[in-house]
C-alpha cells in the first residue's frame, strides 16, 4: 500500500515534475484575450475546441498551461499545427494567455458506458503488477487536477485527445520522437508504458467524462 501510495503522489498525468517547477508568472486574462485570436480557430474562441484532435483550454490551470506554451515555444514539445503560432511571444504575454483561458469553464464529456469499468480501475487504483499508479493521485478524484501544482485537469477533454497524448508518452519511453517534456524522472512516460491500447481508450474515456 506505501508503494502504491509513493506511485500515486508521483504520477502527474500531463503535467509533470519540470511543470510543477517552472517559475509562475502571474497572467492577465484581459490582456491575453486579443493574443487568443490565432488560437481560436483549433481551440474554440472560449478555449472550448469543437474538433477532438486538438484539446479543450478552458478551465485548465495557468501554471500548467504557461508551462506548455513554453515547452511548445522553446522546442521541448514539438506540435506540428504549433509551428511558429508562439515562437515570438514573451513568458509574460504567454502567461497572460495561459491566465485567459483558466478563467473560462470547460464544457462537459460522456464517458462511453462500455469502458468506465476498466476505466475507473486505471483511475482510481492503478496497476500495481505493472507499476501504473492511480491518475487520481495527482488529477485528483473528480478529474479536476491540481492547478497549483501544475497537474493538468482532465474532466471535459476530448477523451481521443487524452488518448492520444498517453500513446505520445508511452512511445517517448524509448524513442525521443513520443512525448518526452514530462522531466527527467520520465514520470508520464513510465507510467503510460505499461498501459495497453484497451486501457488507455478506457482510461481516457473515463476521465474526460469526470464531473
Amino acid at each position: 500500500m506505501k508503494k502504491a501510495l509513493v506511485l500515486c503522489a508521483a504520477l502527474v498525468g500531463f503535467a509533470h515534475t519540470a511543470g510543477a517547477a517552472t517559475p509562475f508568472l502571474k497572467g492577465d486574462a484581459a490582456a491575453g484575450e486579443p493574443l487568443t485570436q490565432i488560437c481560436s480557430a483549433c481551440h474554440g474562441a472560449d478555449g472550448n475546441s469543437p474538433v477532438p484532435t486538438f484539446p479543450k483550454l478552458a478551465g485548465q490551470g495557468q501554471r500548467y498551461l504557461l508551462k506548455q506554451l513554453m515547452d511548445i515555444r522553446d522546442g521541448a514539445r514539438p506540435i506540428p499545427t504549433m509551428a511558429g503560432q508562439v515562437d515570438d511571444m514573451t513568458d509574460q504575454q504567454l502567461a497572460d494567455i495561459a491566465a485567459y483561458y483558466a478563467s473560462k469553464a470547460v464544457t462537459g464529456n460522456q464517458a462511453d458506458p462500455a469502458l468506465v469499468a476498466l476505466g475507473e480501475k486505471v483511475y482510481r487504483a492503478g496497476i500495481a503488477e505493472r507499476k501504473v499508479a492511480a491518475c487520481s493521485g495527482c488529477h485528483s478524484p473528480n478529474g479536476k487536477g491540481n492547478s497549483l501544482a501544475g497537474y493538468p485537469a482532465l474532466h471535459g477533454q476530448h477523451p481521443e485527445y487524452i488518448a492520444a497524448q498517453l500513446r505520445a508518452y508511452r512511445k517517448g519511453y524509448e524513442d525521443p520522437e513520443g512525448r518526452t517534456n514530462d522531466g527527467d524522472t520520465k514520470i508520464m512516460r513510465s507510467n503510460a508504458f505499461g498501459l495497453s491500447d484497451m486501457e488507455i481508450e478506457a482510461v481516457a474515456s473515463y476521465a474526460a467524462g469526470l464531473k
